[in-house]
């Protein structure tokens, strides 16, 4: 089997990425309509990401927030989003690249994407080497690979 140089599991991390800047560009022009509703699972230590310390420190590596009822100035941009939300009724910014999303889905029509973390994109301070074809980096390892989740505990019974 030859070499993929043009990289197509990117392209396609990349043009799904783009669904989500555009799902939620529609809610920041009209809101979330109808039971629409997102769950979005973000790296925490990823580049750019902005989040309160005690935040960090109580996801060190991943964290999923909701965007429903109660979430406050929803801006996206063409890298990624911030929005307010209440935590402990305190309210906090959150930036979040769309290139530190594992996980986003819409529960209301069944709808998910799960992204895999692709090595160019690690976060500083991360092995970044290619794994082997047989699952382990380079120091030997086992590479982590993306968790499938199951929605069923956030759909309406």
């Amino acid at each position: 089997m030859s070499t993929d140089h043009i990289r197509y599991d990117t392209l396609i991390e990349t043009a799904l990425r783009e669904v989500v800047h555009q799902a939620m560009a529609k809610v920041v022009q009209n809101g979330l309509p109808g039971d629409h509703h997102f769950y979005i699972s973000f790296l925490t230590r990823f580049p750019n990401v902005e989040i309160p310390d005690y935040l960090r420190e109580k996801y060190p590596d991943e964290m999923t927030i909701v965007l429903q009822h109660q979430f406050f100035g929803l801006t996206v941009n063409d890298v990624g989003f911030s929005v307010m939300l209440s935590f402990n009724n305190v309210r906090e910014r959150l930036v979040v690249p769309f290139a530190a999303i594992t996980t986003f889905a819409d529960p209301s029509v069944n709808f998910a994407l799960q992204f895999q973390n692709i090595p160019s994109a690690a976060a500083p301070g991360e092995d970044e080497t290619d794994p082997s074809p047989d699952g382990t980096s380079a120091d030997g390892g086992v590479e982590k690979r993306g968790e499938v989740i199951s929605l069923d505990k956030f759909r309406k019974k």
